[in-house]
């Protein structure tokens, strides 16, 4: 099983985790904490009262503790394992490094390889597959080259050997992630995990006896697989998901793309770099429709417009054909609202990015009361299992894209930190909106927090005001040197307070600078203090630098919401620095 996933918990007490485990202890000494939030306060980014959150927390610390006391299917207060985890994919394996760290004995099940989706068929072979086709676009682009003085004569590629780079890149991976839970001490158990009962899990693989053992804790992470609309006829070779895309088996002359978002839009970065035409077939009536509508205008023009692209929206591919016998596929596009046969698109291959669904048949779900919403498992705000009756599920979490709330795999990996963090005795709850999310298209796409519209409706509904400014790409220097100027950088928030509500970036390493704008609404830090934040010039750091410093903010008490700036000018303290370092040695101070 894979597990991209999510997660935050409830946690029982320390002295309740103590009882039951082999906590460290150092861990065992640590105080349990009020309750944190891992973001900006409840009432800026809708985390929930604050309150309400304290009650909650109590009343999941008191079943926790309860169950805790009654032990599990008549073993007492003595268990396999402190912490069982289905799923080692990256949400399974942070959870998993961070419980042994707590001192917590854990095991981890994997029914498939260890890295789940996003090593071995998602982000890290794609990252392969961009790094190649982004070196390929900058040295087909002879205006680009001549600007840096470069001359390159021509240009090819081996199709075998990128395809080797992104399977040995995920090889790598994943033995990096194997070894680093081997070396911490984490027992990892082969086979698909299920749900026997109350704390207990068997497992093993088809055809082999299984095993059962039981845990104080246990966390489902397993993870998400393609989804695949009905009428779609999958071979592998010519109709495909991104799990085939990722083999590079071809490189065909012209793909239909399903879908828009973060998949579709990466593919057709490398495709067309590698030669491809492409043609985007999205069902709602613009592309990208999960960005920021101002961002995705300005990608559509940077990233479509100036390609071998084209696209139909407003439609549906109602059935689609692999090739065969000399045939091309066949892709049959009705209107998405009327449901009436537009036209049908005959090419090469289609590549199905429609999104992805919960892998979560087959976990004995049913033997304790446990009703999937759409194959996703349901959660409240600390992961915690709810059952058919909407009542927690004591010590059963799920993380990552199981819970359906955040299906990206860092997001997965916070989860299960979170949910960690709840089972030693620190109640804790993972703040959605302070996780950034990337596209590594050429140029970068970048997110976190609310899109402009979310925040306006946000701000409507509670009665405050929203403010945007933008900075260019243009306008920074590290961005010039690399003749790399197309980009912007925009940011929503609250002028009243300084809180950040969204930042999207467009350009040259947009999913690096995201961190700094997702860290200070994680840490709620205000503009107000990220305006004398220093930036190391020239830097592409200095595009955040100006967005920070653009914002305007309102006058409060009498005085202008602005921070007191150093009392000399900056042309004064050179000045004052370049005369010291003139004057005779004699007449320095020490």
């Amino acid at each position: 099983m894979h597990s991209v996933s999510i997660s935050a918990s409830a946690s029982a007490s320390a002295s309740a985790i103590a009882s039951g485990g082999a906590r460290s202890k150092a861990a065992a000494g640590r105080r349990p904490s009020e309750i944190r939030f891992c973001g900006l306060r409840g009432d800026a980014l809708a985390c929930g009262s604050l309150r309400a959150s304290h009650a909650a927390a109590a009343t999941s610390r008191a079943v926790l503790r309860a169950a805790s006391a009654n032990g599990a299917a008549g073993s007492g207060d003595r268990f396999d394992y402190d912490l069982v985890i289905i799923g080692a994919g990256v949400g399974g394996h942070g959870a998993a490094l961070h419980a042994v760290e707590e001192g917590l004995k854990t095991a981890i099940i994997e029914g498939d390889v260890v890295g789940g989706t996003c090593v071995n068929r998602g982000c890290v072979p794609s990252k392969a597959l961009l790094a190649v086709s982004g070196r390929m676009r900058e040295l087909h682009d002879e205006h680009h080259m001549k600007s840096l003085g470069l001359q390159v004569s021509s240009t090819g590629y081996d199709r075998q050997a990128v395809a080797d780079h992104a399977n040995n890149l995920a090889s790598k991976i994943r033995s990096n992630l194997t070894n680093s839970m081997k070396a911490m001490g984490v027992d990892i158990l082969t086979g698909f995990g299920k749900i026997v009962g109350k704390q207990r899990v068997r497992y093993g693989k088809v055809g082999f006896p299984e095993k059962e053992i039981t845990a104080k804790n246990i966390i489902i992470a397993t993870g998400s697989v393609p989804f695949v609309p009905k009428g779609i006829e999958i071979d592998g070779k010519t109709v495909f998901t991104s799990d085939h895309a990722l083999k590079l088996e071809s490189v065909p002359d012209w793909i239909a793309i399903v879908g828009s978002g973060y998949i579709g839009l990466e593919f057709s970065d490398v495709y067309t770099a590698l030669g491809s035409e492409v043609t985007f077939v999205e069902a709602l009536d613009q592309l990208m429709p999960g960005f920021d509508p101002e961002i995705a205008k300005l990608a559509q023009r940077v990233l479509i417009n100036t390609r071998k692209i084209d696209y139909h929206t407003g439609v549906f591919a109602s059935k689609i054909t692999p090739a065969k016998d000399g045939k091309p596929v066949l892709i049959e596009l009705i209107d998405a609202k009327t449901k009436e046969h537009k036209e049908t698109l005959e090419v090469d291959a289609a590549l199905i990015a429609t999104g992805r669904a919960p892998f979560t048949s087959g976990l004995g779900l049913e033997n304790i009361n446990v009703v999937t919403q759409r194959g996703f498992i349901p959660v409240d705000e600390r992961m915690q299992v709810t059952d058919a009756d909407g009542n927690v599920v004591p010590n059963l979490f799920c993380i990552g894209d199981a819970n359906g709330k955040l299906m990206l795999a860092h997001a997965a990996s916070a989860q299960g930190i979170s949910v960690v963090e709840q089972i030693s005795g620190r109640d804790h709850i993972l703040n959605h909106l302070s996780i950034p999310a990337a596209c590594f298209t050429h140029p970068e796409i970048s997110m976190v927090g609310l899109t402009e519209p979310q925040a306006r409706e946000k701000a409507d509904n509670e009665g405050f005001e929203v403010s945007v400014v933008k900075t260019s790409f243009k306008a920074n220097t590290k961005a010039l040197a690399e003749n790399e100027g197309d980009g912007i950088a925009k940011m929503i928030y609250r002028p009243d307070t300084g809180e950040i509500l969204g930042v999207h970036i467009l350009g040259l390493h947009a999913a690096d600078l995201i961190h700094e704008a997702s860290n200070a609404i994680a840490l709620g830090t205000r503009l107000q203090e990220l305006k004398l934040a220093v930036h190391a010039h020239p830097t592409l750091s200095e595009v955040l630098d100006e967005l920070f410093k653009a914002a305007k903010l309102q006058p409060k008490d009498g005085q202008e919401h602005e921070p007191n700036h150093p009392p000399q000018p900056l042309l004064k303290v050179l000045s004052f620095i370049t005369s010291l370092l003139s004057s005779p040695r004699r007449d320095r101070q020490p």
